[in-house]
């Protein structure tokens, strides 16, 4: 398949999803979306493909939504509609993401913060580049994180941290992400990709139906219920989508200065 807004390869057992909007710092648009879920049907269905590896183009790894304005681009608030799943699901990336059977490694080259934080997140093992940032911004938007947010991040760094990392919207470096656990190496940036790629290798090296059920089971273990986090988030969404404090807050960042939210 023919891909616009993402690079897709396969080398050595191992699919590689390059997000490929560079000029943007790999901002997510609609097309960005479906055909990163594309990508890893294509994956998930090519048995020569045994571990799949997310990064992004140029200096970012994804900025999360693209919410800026452009004659004939949808606003912030129309892109943040798309978002929001269908009752009882996630959303249709994260669904995909979060139910994939294969070793998914995210090679974090810079920025990684809204849904290129949660994009992270969904991913079995992160390696990041000296020059990342992490950082759950959506309450500076006036909204709540994916799943991956309040699901993931608090088994992967602790409660206390995840809560103040999503509570404050404050971005991280490298450096701090590897000392809580949200990473499991920093490498300089020119290294990323090569240590990146020989871990995928080693595993996509090792016997594949051991891997998925392994992956599996680690599932098992965390139990839970995608149905009911899914009702939730479409619920939260809906909730927070027509308040005030979510317009201020994707107005204040298109127009450049700090939010001032009013609880309405």
């Amino acid at each position: 398949m023919a891909y616009k807004e993402i690079i897709y390869t396969v080398e050595d057992m191992v699919a590689t999803i390059t997000l490929n909007r560079p000029e943007r710092m790999n901002a997510l648009t609609a097309v960005t979306y479906q055909e990163a879920e594309q990508a890893l049907k294509e994956a998930d269905a090519d048995n020569d493909v045994r571990a799949v590896i997310f990064t992004g183009a140029g200096r970012g790894f994804c900025s999360g939504d693209d919410v800026r304005k452009q004659p004939g681009a949808p606003t912030a608030e129309q892109l943040a509609q798309r978002k929001i799943p269908a009752k009882g699901r996630p959303t249709p990336l994260a669904a995909a993401l979060l139910g994939f059977d294969k070793p998914l490694i995210a090679a974090v080259n810079g920025a990684a913060v809204g849904w290129g934080m949660d994009l992270a997140l969904m991913c079995d093992i992160r390696i990041a580049s000296d020059r990342a940032r992490f950082g759950e911004v959506y309450v500076l938007r006036g909204l709540i994180a994916d799943i991956a947010g309040w699901l993931l991040l608090p088994q992967i760094v602790g409660l206390s941290r995840a809560y103040e990392l999503l509570l404050t919207g404050d971005i991280i470096d490298a450096q701090e992400a590897e000392r809580i656990g949200l990473v499991s190496k920093v490498v300089p940036h020119d290294e990323l990709m090569p240590a990146v790629k020989e871990l995928a290798t080693k595993i996509a090296n090792l016997p594949p139906v051991a891997i998925r059920m392994t992956k599996e089971a680690v599932r098992k273990g965390l139990d839970y219920n995608l149905g009911v986090l899914g009702e939730y988030h479409s619920h939260a969404l809906g909730v927070l989508f027509a308040t005030e404090d979510f317009r201020e807050g994707s107005t204040s960042v298109l127009e450049r200065r700090q939010p001032v939210f009013k609880g309405r």
